[in-house]
């Protein structure tokens, strides 16, 4: 457990310096943070529409951040190319994300055109009915996506490391929540980048 916990905490530490240094990016987590959160207390009681929660504002907020306003030329904080970066991590980098976000996108236009998903599936009965298909394989595709990688880590490093990226993205949520509730607030008195002076090293300071 104290093996495990400490890669937890190495995994947690290498994304938040590798991945966070904008402000609007960590702004767009903690908003993305608190709507995970409803969509998981949801998800007990309607879990079609905690998907389309956790897809429709979690995930579009949270991946804008990272498209869209993290920096992408040279980290001067941990001394890494982009390109290096995306090399190692280990997650969903930018070119799997792309993979993952046009799968969400085609999952409604597939249900569109074919209600009963080629004979899978009963047709959905009137617009609710619709969205309730398409929440349910929203969430069929979080959690493929989510057993998907971690057998991948499974195979390219071992078992531990792809459990702990596991329980990193289930918990993510309240970490983030914590870890960049700060982060609007500097946003607004015009802080648009991390200074990261936690992150330097002593010699970088």
């Amino acid at each position: 457990m104290k093996s495990f916990l400490q890669t937890l905490a190495i995994q947690r530490w290498d994304d938040h310096r590798y991945y966070h240094h904008s402000r609007v990016n960590q702004s767009l987590h903690f908003v993305s943070a608190l709507s995970f959160i409803a969509a998981y207390a949801l998800l007990f009681v309607d879990p079609a529409s905690a998907a389309l929660l956790a897809w429709g504002v979690s995930m579009t907020t949270r991946q804008a951040g990272h498209f869209f306003f993290e920096p992408r030329g040279f980290d001067e904080v941990n001394r890494a190319t982009h390109e290096h970066k995306e090399a190692i991590k280990l997650g969903y980098n930018l070119r799997r994300k792309v993979v993952l976000m046009a799968a969400w996108a085609l999952v409604p236009l597939l249900l569109w055109g074919s209600p009963s998903l080629f004979g899978l599936i009963a047709p959905a009965a009137g617009w609710r009915g619709y969205l309730h298909d398409v929440g349910i394989a929203w969430l069929a595709l979080g959690a493929g996506g989510l057993v998907f990688r971690t057998l991948q880590l499974f195979v390219l490093h071992d078992v531990q490391t792809g459990l702990v990226w596991a329980a990193k993205i289930l918990t993510d949520p309240f970490h983030d929540a914590w870890l960049y509730r700060q982060a609007p607030g500097r946003l607004l008195r015009g802080e648009w980048i991390d200074p990261m002076d936690h992150a330097r090293h002593p010699l970088q300071s």
